[in-house]
């Protein structure tokens, strides 16, 4: 096997077919201010971390760094967009730019990525200035003694002509040994506006889009994914069903059999579900209270009533911990339709 061979193995280069650039990047002024700034006084780190919540542009801001400080000719503190380094960003196919990830159902990094990946930095990029290594959700990977060891060797002694761009979560573990050898730029949630506003552009419908930035907090990235794999539908489906249905009765009996069947089948984004359900029992706590101004899922707004009728404060609370008592159910990996079924029966 090649260099170049082992590379594409190893490496999933995976970008958006718009231009990478820091004007693409939604919201994060004081990062992108932060990234251009060091560009323009020739101050390029050779190591970053970008902390912050889940799908508010670290990724989208890591790449358009990368594509900034090899671009030959930027304009105002951007990417000029037209010569080659910048068409080979845009197109996805730039040799230099390195994304590791976990592979397959792992969460986590494995040794052998960090192994080749040390094997590649010993060769200098292909035709760059800087090569650019993105890791992923380094928080994952924490756990994993061997593989946080052999990075921080990496980071210790990096080569000249590499910068280390690493994402975490803002609530994750971080070694501290890795936090004081990576200058630490912080991410925030964007406002529910220009959440809504990107979805809009997406072309999905208004209030729609203003109900999944808000149950999103923020979030672009979780938002898209709420809406691509339909669990808002889902979610109201499963409220409605549980607002009607008659607890011991043969017909609910069935109805929630297949509403497990239903959310089992979302795999990996059943957790995803669970959180709108929560945030669907704490709207009805809200308006328990007199405060549906703060309630988040405005499109179940004409539910809130029928639902305060329907279940009082202690009972909201039982049916949290329920909700808290599946996913811990689900992290020992017990069967997913038979811990929805038992939670859904205990939801009625």
């Amino acid at each position: 096997m090649t260099t170049s061979d082992r590379n594409f193995f190893l490496f999933t280069i995976s970008l958006s077919p718009m231009l990478i650039s820091f004007q693409s990047v939604i919201g994060q002024p004081r990062a992108k201010q932060f990234l251009t700034g060091s560009f323009a006084r020739q101050k390029t780190g050779h190591a970053y971390l970008f902390r912050g919540p889940a799908g508010v542009g670290k990724k989208t801001c890591a790449q358009a760094f990368a594509a900034l400080i090899n671009c030959t000719a930027p304009v105002n503190g951007d990417v000029c967009g037209h010569c080659p380094s910048c068409m080979k960003y845009h197109s996805g196919n730039h040799p230099d730019l390195l994304i590791i990830e976990p592979q397959g159902t792992s969460s986590a990094l494995k040794i052998d990525q960090i192994r080749e990946l040390k094997k590649t930095l010993t060769y200098p990029p292909f035709e760059a200035r800087f090569r650019v290594v993105l890791i992923k959700d380094i928080h994952l990977t924490m756990r994993r003694k061997e593989v946080t060891n052999s990075l921080l060797k990496t980071l210790e002694e990096p080569p000249a002509d590499t910068v280390f761009i690493l994402t975490g979560d803002e609530a994750g573990d971080i070694l501290p040994t890795i936090l004081s050898r990576c200058q630490i730029i912080p991410f925030h949630p964007l406002p529910y506006e220009q959440v809504a506003q990107a979805l809009i552009h997406d072309r999905i419908e208004a209030q729609t889009a203003a109900s999944l930035a808000a149950i999103s907090e923020g979030s672009l990235g979780r938002a898209r994914l709420l809406y691509q794999e339909e669990l808002l539908p889902l979610r109201r489906e499963i409220i409605e069903s549980l607002l009607a249905l008659a607890p011991g009765t043969p017909d609910t009996v069935d109805a929630v059999f297949q509403l497990a069947e239903k959310a089992a089948d979302t795999k990996d984004n059943l957790d995803e579900l669970l959180d709108l359900i929560t945030i669907w029992l704490r709207d009805i706590m809200l308006a328990h209270k007199g405060l549906t101004d703060r309630v988040i899922n405005s499109d179940l707004h004409s539910l809130l009533p029928a639902a305060c009728r329907r279940w009082d404060h202690d009972q909201l609370a039982d049916k949290l911990q329920r909700i808290n008592r599946a996913r811990q159910q689900l992290l020992h990996n017990c069967n997913r339709t038979l811990v929805c079924e038992v939670l859904f029966f205990g939801l009625l």
